[in-house]
């Protein structure tokens, strides 16, 4: 794995100078210095550090400063707030395989989380894109000892868990959309990918991964879809190891409600946060387009759809829900 420790040290030491002086400057001699390294060597690491979409100033005679205040996330802060494990690895490939790679050794209910993905993905392989910083990328092992067949709508509870944590912190109108998104004033403010492995008659080793755009760039290039950033449905500032951290507890409780209950629990919970519920839609299925109004969920987790033929619903994996223009 290579090494990071550097650029992860300057980036540190320009968001506290960021923090505690709006129009502070660290010059490339002062880095140089505090890390026993030469200007040059600032320089490329400063350069290293904008790949991973970190909007850095440079001024002749003042040297560098962050465009934008970032609060960094803190491996002790989170350890010392949760009581399952969570492991913070600023730079990763993605955090959902990091622990797909590893579930036979993981406690259920560990956690990862990074600063930056170099291979996020979302559903259907999609790239997922994923800003330093920006944002909140987390993964989190669970084992169903009911076995695969029970994961059958787990994203749709994932989703709930994650509009109650958000709403426990004092978010607002943060909604859902079919079988896995997140919305925000029609939106995308975040995706839920849940991947699993399992032996039939075996536990299903789950993997739940979840991407909240925080304070994304509005410049961000790669995204194709309207999209919206945490900040903008929260009245003050969000401290992201707290978000963090309400998140793993919340997910961790939900997810033993789920065991419990499954879907059952769940309907009324998500149906109240359905962003498309009563309203024109249309559903995508491969090359086939049905249109209709949503009635929300039911407790197999499949979608309802009102038509001509009345409510049915629809379930499957390649399935796109879209609001009706």
């Amino acid at each position: 794995m290579k090494d990071h420790s550097l650029k992860l040290s300057i980036l540190n030491a320009l968001a506290e100078t960021k923090a505690s002086s709006e129009h502070g400057f660290l010059s490339g001699e002062e880095l140089g210095e505090r890390f026993n390294v030469s200007r040059a060597a600032i320089s490329k690491h400063i350069k290293g550090i904008e790949q991973w979409g970190v909007d850095i100033f440079r001024i002749q005679g003042k040297g560098y400063q962050l465009a934008q205040p970032m609060q960094l996330l803190n491996q002790q802060v989170l350890s010392d707030a949760l009581n399952t494990p969570i492991e913070l690895i600023p730079i990763i490939g993605s955090t959902n395989q990091h622990l797909l790679d590893r579930v036979d050794t993981l406690e259920s209910g560990t956690a990862c989380i990074a600063e930056f993905q170099e291979s996020g993905r979302g559903r259907r392989g999609r790239e997922w894109v994923s800003p330093f910083g920006s944002n909140l990328y987390l993964s989190l092992y669970w084992r169903l000892d009911a076995g695969m067949a029970a994961a059958m709508g787990l994203s749709l509870v994932v989703g709930v868990a994650i509009v109650e944590a958000l709403e426990e912190l004092g978010v607002e109108e943060v909604k859902l959309k079919w079988p896995n998104d997140l919305y925000y004033q029609d939106r995308k403010l975040a995706g839920i990918l849940v991947e699993m492995s399992g032996q039939a008659g075996g536990a299903a080793h789950l993997v739940i991964g979840m991407g909240i755009n925080i304070a994304m760039p509005k410049e961000t290039q790669g995204i194709t879809q309207p999209w919206a950033s945490l900040m903008e449905a929260f009245d003050g500032e969000l401290d992201r190891n707290q978000l963090a951290v309400t998140l793993v507890n919340t997910l961790n409780r939900v997810l033993n409600e789920y065991e419990i209950s499954g879907m059952t629990g769940f309907v009324e919970r998500w149906n109240r946060l359905d962003n498309f519920l009563d309203r024109p839609v249309k559903l995508i299925i491969g090359p086939k387009e049905v249109e209709g109004v949503a009635r929300g969920i039911n407790e197999q987790g499949a979608v309802l759809l009102e038509t001509n033929s009345g409510v049915e619903p629809y379930i499957g994996g390649e399935i796109s829900l879209r609001g009706k223009r």
